[in-house]
């Protein structure tokens, strides 16, 4: 089952690729697998899925521990200070760096463990309360602070839109989003390569790479509903 919705997600994504003129390739899905079993995720490897993400520091480290299959983990929520320990040399890119704070906490466990880190600066493009992430007016600075800290390197960006019922209601964050890193990269910043641009998930993914996503995060439409935690 599993497998199979992942072929018609991947599907979707080639479809939406053809659509806007863009080569499959320049897509990555990523299945996001926060709170499912093990046992779904092996199922996926074996299909050959190679990228996971997990929102959660502990059980991404606890599922690496258990999985010894070279796989890509993303780390894609909320990250505090006192869980980077558990990300940092583990997780091929973590998606939302979100403040200066976090990334020097990020910063010194990297360079403890000697490795170099590739991050996201995380944008809260609909200036959301609920959500974490740096303002747009703000985000060029934050993106020239994090890129100064010798063991980080600045991927790009990323997003997480409004829930809509439409998803063509998102359409004009993820297009501000586009504009933003062609801005940055036209920046020319040291250490900041932006080609990588995270956004989009179950519910508008594929709107989300008609505007330029280079990376799109999709849970529920792969592995079902979330397990709701006791």
């Amino acid at each position: 089952m599993v497998t199979e919705n992942y072929r018609k997600v991947e599907a979707r994504v080639a479809a939406a690729c053809e659509r806007c003129g863009r080569k499959r390739e320049e897509v990555t899905l990523i299945a996001v697998s926060k709170t499912k079993p093990v046992e779904m995720i092996q199922e996926l490897i074996a299909a050959g899925v190679r990228d996971f993400g997990e929102n959660k520091a502990q059980e991404m480290k606890e599922k690496i521990e258990q999985i010894t299959d070279p796989l890509r983990w993303h780390f894609i929520g909320h990250l505090q200070t006192n869980k980077v320990k558990y990300v940092v040399g583990r997780a091929c890119l973590i998606h939302s760096v979100s403040s200066l704070h976090l990334a020097e906490a990020i910063q010194k466990e990297a360079d403890k463990k000697n490795v170099q880190c590739p991050v996201l600066v995380e944008v809260n493009i609909a200036n959301e309360v609920t959500k974490s992430g740096i303002g747009e007016a703000d985000a060029v600075e934050l993106v020239r602070q994090v890129a100064a800290l010798p063991n980080l390197k600045v991927r790009g960006l990323m997003a997480i839109a409004p829930p809509v019922e439409d998803p063509e209601e998102n359409r004009p964050y993820f297009r501000e989003m586009r504009r933003l890193a062609e801005s940055i990269r036209e920046m020319g910043l040291p250490g900041v390569s932006m080609e990588e641009l995270s956004m989009g998930m179950t519910g508008d993914f594929e709107v989300a790479i008609e505007e330029g996503a280079t990376m799109v995060r999709v849970g529920t439409a792969i592995f079902g509903e979330r397990l709701k935690a006791d």
